[in-house]
């Protein structure tokens, strides 16, 4: 008996003692706190938004509503409940006690202080309408994702991306190798898996289980929990691919609703990332259906079964997962510095055809560009190749841009596994992966 205490209090010391990662958004959240009266960061489950906000304002008190006491008197007596907690207050997971959110307003609007209440919460749709509703003007949102490859290198490098020759200059004096980036892609961003000893497959199990039974169950009843795993088995199987409700439908014998509203769940939990066509008069030949993608490539991992790097590196999925790791990074360089990248974003994919060398013959294909980022009126087109030897032919599809008038078309690039910025052709770069 005195063995088995003595294993437990070990276990729990190593547990406390896991070393906080610096996190690239957090003079972002500085600011917003200084500037709004509340403040809600959201994301997914286990990415750390509470460790962050209480390494920030340690002296702030905080309120979690996964303990069903408060919980119960949050909804029961909100008001009782605002009184007892004066603000500055930490709500975690505030989503469970979403009436709390007018009680909230009252406060903001008779004080005249910046920084009152600091709010996390895990559904972000779920909460945005609660949100715009009453607290519009008085709340700043921001986005936690996983840990970015900058956070696991410590790299201390600030900046969204851009394949700029300005971008790449800078980024250039922080990049460190990477190694077998594969080793990062397929362990994940969560923050608890940066520890070595955290088994991977235990890891993700137990997150699956909380995750349907905690955040999806609180959003809507699902009454088949297996069918929901197959269900994200399949969309895992298609992460960097396009959105086909139908094919998913028809793949699991579900209604074509039930797969959209499941989507929907997803994305308002965090899970995955709708990336959106570019679309413009001059390009009538595009193809206007969104591309999905996961926001992290250990889950994808998970829950498409490839269990260690060296699978994952070689398998049928590498590409996808591949081109999943690096949007995702792209997309995490934005939300770290507060930027909506809903708003510069877009991928295009139409059948305007392009030449393309495949098995030694020329071939004409539809053009497709992964991303476009668009920044003052110029658009970046981005290739993301898993390759280590990069082609200027790969970027064919860029002339497609030069069809619009009034657009500029600036710098593009390849992001690939080429160990150091290469010049292609004029204007277009081959970028490493670790310069994102």
């Amino acid at each position: 008996m005195q063995l088995y205490c003595i294993l437990v209090v070990i276990v729990l010391f190593e547990g406390e003692a896991v070393e906080y990662i610096k996190r690239d958004i957090e003079n972002t959240v500085r600011e917003t706190a200084h500037t709004f009266k509340a403040l809600l960061l959201t994301g997914s489950r286990q990415v750390g938004k509470s460790t962050l906000l209480e390494h920030l304002f340690g002296d702030i008190r905080r309120i979690t509503f996964d303990d069903p006491v408060l919980l119960a008197q949050a909804k029961q007596e909100p008001q009782l409940f605002i009184d007892d907690n004066k603000p500055p207050v930490l709500f975690d997971e505030i989503q469970y006690a979403a009436s709390l959110f007018p009680y909230i307003k009252m406060v903001c609007d008779k004080s005249k202080q910046k920084g009152l209440y600091y709010l996390t919460g895990s559904q972000q749709f779920h909460m945005m309408k609660n949100v715009s509703e009453t607290l519009a003007g008085r709340v700043g949102i921001l986005e936690l994702s996983p840990l970015s490859l900058r956070e696991i290198q410590k790299v201390d490098f600030r900046g969204h991306f851009l394949p700029t020759e300005e971008y790449l200059e800078k980024r250039e004096k922080s990049a460190k190798p990477y190694g077998d980036i594969w080793e990062v892609v397929h362990r994940g961003g969560y923050p608890e898996l940066q520890d070595p000893d955290v088994p991977w497959e235990r890891f993700f199990g137990s997150y699956l289980k909380t995750y349907i039974e905690r955040d999806i169950n609180q959003l809507e009843k699902v009454k088949d929990q297996l069918k929901f795993t197959q269900f994200l088995t399949a969309i895992a199987a298609r992460t960097a691919g396009m959105l086909n409700y139908q094919n998913v439908a028809d793949q699991l014998e579900i209604s074509l609703n039930t797969v959209k509203n499941w989507i929907s769940l997803l994305e308002a939990t965090g899970l995955i990332f709708i990336l959106q066509p570019f679309t413009h008069s001059a390009l009538n030949r595009a193809i206007k259906t969104p591309k999905l993608y996961f926001r992290d490539t250990g889950l994808v991992c998970y829950l498409t079964k490839w269990s260690t790097p060296e699978t994952a590196k070689n398998g049928a999925m590498a590409g996808s997962i591949f081109e999943t790791f690096a949007v995702s990074e792209i997309l995490k360089s934005f939300s770290n510095e507060g930027h909506d990248y809903r708003m510069h974003v877009t991928y295009y994919r139409g059948k305007d055809k392009v030449k393309k060398r495949k098995n030694g013959e020329e071939v004409r294909t539809d053009s497709e560009i992964d991303l476009i980022i668009e920044e003052n009126g110029i658009c970046y087109p981005i290739e993301i190749k898993m390759t280590a030897n990069p082609k200027a032919e790969m970027t064919a599809a860029f002339e497609v841009l030069d069809k619009i008038p009034e657009a500029k078309r600036g710098a593009g690039g390849i992001v690939c596994l080429y160990d150091r910025p290469l010049t292609l052709r004029e204007n277009v770069r081959a970028i490493p992966v670790n310069y994102l």
